[in-house]
């Protein structure tokens, strides 16, 4: 069996990796793509996979993205850390849906599912698959912030970033003001226009405009500077290099 392992996130990958490895060592991991762009890139680009193991939130969007940008003929297993997507991941009629952390049992029943569809099934599951059409999506231009006991309207324009830690989240404008924010960046990475943001790493999501430089550092991380200051330094694995630096220049 041939595997495509979607996931942005290196533990979870080599997870995926240790559990296939353990249930089946025949199990040959074809590839690793991080986002909707470098997925239906390698899909296009590559010998089909007999299976794809995706995430759903993805470097750069949504992962049901990728079914609306090409007929994708390879059954899924999809992981995610929140069971909020299961409804629409049923909806493209996965094969198993599997929360995060993955554990062994459940990838192994969700494979012995999989290996029990004769062709007939795969053939059924494909075209509802491929029909699948998510709508357009209709990404924010503003979002409110709380100020003392006001709303203030903030442009996303004027965003350089959004930056979490376990406690908050707060918005950075380029002006120097900085404002709380009440939801989580997996809340806002999916309201957002993904050629204007991304999700940088765990702490920032930073918007293309407000990278001032972008330095080539240790061990091939990027080091990005936005054009405020920022309470910490904004580092780009060595994985997501290539993606940021073709995101920065509109060439996804």
């Amino acid at each position: 069996m041939k595997v495509l392992i979607v996931e942005d996130e290196t533990a979870a990958y080599e997870n995926l990796v240790a559990i296939l490895s353990e249930i089946d060592a025949s199990v040959e991991v074809m590839g690793n793509t991080e986002s909707i762009s470098q997925t239906t890139h390698w899909l296009q680009t590559n010998p089909s996979p007999d299976l794809l193991l995706m995430d759903i939130h993805l470097s750069d969007g949504s992962a049901f993205a990728v079914f609306k940008q090409m007929e994708v003929q390879t059954p899924v297993i999809f992981t995610t850390a929140y069971d909020a997507y299961a409804l629409e991941a049923f909806r493209v009629n996965s094969i198993d849906y599997l929360l995060k952390p993955v554990k062994t049992e459940e990838l192994k029943r969700a494979l012995t599912k999989f290996r029990k569809w004769n062709r007939n099934d795969l053939l059924q599951y494909i075209a509802q698959l491929s029909r699948l059409a998510p709508p357009q999506p209709r990404y924010k231009d503003k979002v409110l912030v709380s100020v003392r006991d006001k709303l203030l309207p903030v442009d996303l324009k004027e965003v350089t970033c959004f930056y979490a830690t376990e406690r908050n989240t707060r918005i950075y404008l380029r002006n120097g003001n900085v404002y709380p924010y009440s939801k989580s960046l997996e809340q806002i990475a999916d309201s957002l226009n993904p050629a204007d943001f991304i999700r940088a790493n765990k702490q920032f999501i930073i918007s293309r405009n407000g990278v001032k430089q972008v330095t080539v550092w240790f061990n091939s991380r990027l080091l990005v500077s936005l054009q405020v200051e920022t309470p910490e330094r904004i580092y780009i694995s060595k994985n997501k290099a290539a993606g940021f630096k073709a995101w920065l220049v509109n060439d996804i």
